[in-house]
């Protein structure tokens, strides 16, 4: 049986969520548990959430873009020696892995593969430092969201590498996380603001309560 993890999720809200593969090492923060404790902590509101200080060492805009460092110069050498097509398809075969991988660990963590639990990660997530928005639908069958802020978008839109390559280096993961979690459930998406759509338009669906 699966021993619970409370409150796991939220506090690796970017580990579990957005972050790339490369984060805790180009971040050289030790490891999860320090990450995670300092993502943990209240912040103050003065300024924009992603700017606040977390445990009086980085804020969310500086964890994304120290977590990127590694990430854009490989991105960016894609681009040089592949056309765009071939380093997006590349890129986005890395992000399913890491999205499989991410789903499997969020899996373990949690004592119960069900739709709730699963869908309980995003009510912490959305009310975190690095996503803005809200639960636009709820019921037994499906959940959507819709977020109007990523911290992850923001960077790579000011390091000239949004659109359809950041698109495949972070935001695909999020297609084979639900099914790395459960089989039975799948997300559709439409927009995405790395594409420079208005928002984030996720809906994560139970088939098995079709």
């Amino acid at each position: 049986m699966k021993k619970a993890v409370a409150g796991s999720i939220g506090r690796r809200e970017l580990l579990v969520r957005t972050a790339p593969a490369c984060a805790l090492a180009c971040l050289g923060l030790g490891g999860a548990q320090e990450l995670a404790a300092a993502l943990a902590d209240p912040a103050f509101q003065e300024t924009h959430k992603f700017d606040e200080k977390m445990d009086r060492l980085f804020s969310t805009r500086e964890l994304a873009e120290a977590s990127s460092r590694g990430l854009f110069p490989l991105i960016r050498t894609l681009r040089q020696e592949l056309n765009d097509p071939e380093a997006i398809r590349l890129l986005n075969l890395s992000s399913e892995e890491i999205g499989r991988q991410q789903g499997i660990a969020h899996a373990e963590s949690v004592p119960d593969t069900s739709f709730e639990t699963f869908v309980s990660a995003f009510r912490q997530m959305i009310s975190g430092n690095s996503l803005t928005g809200e639960v636009v639908e709820e019921t037994e069958t499906a959940f959507g969201l819709k977020v109007t802020e990523c911290i992850w978008a923001t960077v790579f839109r000011e390091a000239g590498l949004a659109g359809d390559i950041g698109h495949a280096a972070v935001c695909n993961m999020d297609y084979s996380w639900p099914p790395a979690f459960n089989p039975d459930f799948k997300m559709e998406r439409s927009k995405t603001l790395m594409q420079g759509h208005d928002c984030c338009n996720h809906r994560y669906i139970n088939t098995a309560a079709d």
